[in-house]
């Protein structure tokens, strides 16, 4: 959490005005949607941390996050539909983001997937840079384009704003409890391994090899 809350700060001390904090929270999510790498997830933490201290509204700053991934991505669209490929190509001469390989890849999930690749895309670092400009450049049907955006930007805005915002000043404490469960469950998986390979073994025996059938000209 070093990073968010070092951001957190960085928010809160220069502005002082919590309109402003919104709409840095709007305007960098909402420029990482359009195809520019920014740090719009860490933003949104940070944000919803402050809230948990009181100095925002965790309700302002969803709002704030989702208006910008939403309105981010549909810009991104019309520009990746406009521009087509070179626009990738041009980008990955700037950005490590846009390699061949990467644009590939995520090609290959839009022809998979469609609108779930939007929705979902919110989700991962990746395609929540790449999903606008790439569902244009596809030529995917923008009202269902728009929905999946509104949908996934809505819903990822929501579980990370919440997400951090209950976390709050409790982080060391819940983070310590998810460590000893993962402990716990790792365990136990151990443990499980162990009693199958023990049962299965009598039976992973390989049965004896026939003898080759003797030759007649013997």
């Amino acid at each position: 959490m070093g990073e968010p809350l070092l951001l957190a700060q960085a928010i809160a001390i220069p502005t002082g005005v919590a309109i402003l904090a919104y709409l840095v929270v709007g305007l960098v999510i909402g420029v990482e949607s359009i195809g520019i790498p920014l740090p719009g997830e860490t933003t949104l933490i940070a944000a919803a941390l402050l809230a948990s201290q009181h100095h925002l509204r965790i309700e302002f700053v969803i709002l704030a996050a989702a208006t910008g991934a939403i309105i981010g991505d549909s810009i991104g669209y019309f520009v990746g539909r406009k521009a087509g490929r070179r626009l990738f190509e041009r980008l990955g001469k700037r950005f490590h983001h846009f390699s061949e390989d990467r644009i590939v890849r995520a090609e290959k999930y839009f022809h998979k997937y469609g609108v779930w690749t939007v929705f979902f895309g919110r989700f991962v670092a990746l395609l929540r840079i790449f999903a606008g400009p790439m569902a244009g450049m596809l030529r995917m049907h923008y009202p269902r384009f728009l929905a999946a955006n509104a949908a996934g930007g809505i819903a990822w805005s929501a579980t990370i704003g919440i997400v951090a915002y209950k976390i709050g000043d409790n982080a060391d404490k819940i983070f310590g409890r998810v460590s000893l469960w993962a402990l716990v469950g790792i365990a136990v998986v151990v443990v499980t391994l162990y009693v199958v390979h023990k049962v299965r073994k009598p039976h992973d025996v390989p049965e004896p090899t026939p003898k080759p059938a003797e030759s007649a000209d013997v």
